[in-house]
């Protein structure tokens, strides 16, 4: 069974920055494609970010570009999400996602389960304004 375990949320005020982890405590993510996807409440979900396998492909969605950075280390199993100039419209529940294809930025923005096939359990983050 997949497990991802989110970690790093909390309150921050407008203009903040967090780090945000995803840990893979049972398998390798070396051969998947490594995600977040928040949902504010009464929302829909939202895709944030992606990285390919190796890391050397990353998309964002056009709200946090230039803000947010998505990073992995494959020998630590660990994916991050430094979130810098926080604003209170990034408040959600960060769910970090594992995907088995890397597919087209347009998909992670609007296809099927933003292309992900895993998720985590999430993480919140608050931005006070």
């Amino acid at each position: 069974q997949v497990q991802l375990v989110e970690s790093g949320g909390g309150l921050v005020q407008t203009g903040g920055s967090l780090r945000l982890s995803c840990a893979a405590p049972n398998r390798a993510i070396s051969g998947y494609a490594m995600g977040w996807i928040r949902q504010a409440p009464e929302k829909e979900r939202e895709f944030v970010a992606v990285t390919n396998r190796n890391g050397g492909t990353t998309y964002y969605a056009d709200s946090v570009k230039g803000r947010f950075t998505i990073s992995r280390d494959n020998a630590k199993n660990t994916v991050y999400l430094q979130m810098t100039n926080l604003k209170p419209e990034d408040t959600a529940v960060y769910y970090c996602a594992e995907g088995e294809a890397f597919f087209s930025e347009t998909y992670y923005n609007h296809g099927e389960n933003h292309g992900m096939d895993y998720w985590g359990k999430g993480t919140l983050v608050t931005v006070s304004s």
